[in-house]
């Protein structure tokens, strides 16, 4: 499994839900710490050499190891709190990295995408301090190029919301979707 962590906090509340699901699924993990990656610009040079390579057939180059590493994975799993109305933007970083025609997608010949990728489930895993933290803020976007460009069709939404409001048991809503993601 390819854990893409992109919690930075020492006491993430979303790091607990996923460690719950790495911890309930048992399988090998491979984490990637979305912070501890240095991500390139991704400026007019890095494009036309990507494009350059792509369109040669040559994937051999480092920038499009994250991109095999993805695709070859047999499940994924995101961790990203809800924040700024969408995610952490090392996890949209990481995104432009793997999205590369004819490792993780293909178009057909009647210009529709066609996922490379081998997972067959992405679970994403999100916490938001409010109770407005709509699906395609977020956990839509990765559903949307999870089945549209991927190839991966089971993609799982395990979400706390509500945390931070005045009165409100943060521990107690963590342990309850634990407990809920355990009895599935």
């Amino acid at each position: 499994m390819l854990f893409i962590n992109g919690c930075v906090r020492s006491d993430s509340r979303t790091m607990r839900l996923a460690d719950s699901v790495i911890e309930i699924l048992g399988e090998p993990v491979t984490e990637l710490k979305l912070w501890e990656l240095k991500f390139p610009i991704v400026d007019e040079g890095f494009l036309k050499k990507r494009d350059s390579l792509i369109y040669a057939g040559k994937y051999d180059d480092p920038m499009f190891d994250l991109a095999k590493q993805f695709s070859e994975a047999d499940r994924i799993l995101i961790a990203a709190p809800y924040w700024d109305f969408s995610f952490p933007a090392a996890l949209k970083q990481y995104i432009e990295l793997i999205n590369v025609l004819g490792v993780t997608f293909i178009y057909t010949d009647e210009g529709i995408p066609k996922g490379l990728c081998r997972a067959d489930k992405l679970t994403y895993v999100t916490t938001a301090g409010g109770n407005f933290a709509p699906d395609e803020y977020g956990f839509g976007y990765i559903k949307a190029l999870a089945e549209n460009y991927y190839g991966i069709n089971e993609v799982e939404l395990i979400k706390a919301v509500g945390l931070d409001l005045a009165g409100a048991d943060a521990d107690k809503i963590i342990e309850d979707k634990i407990k809920e993601i355990s009895n599935v």
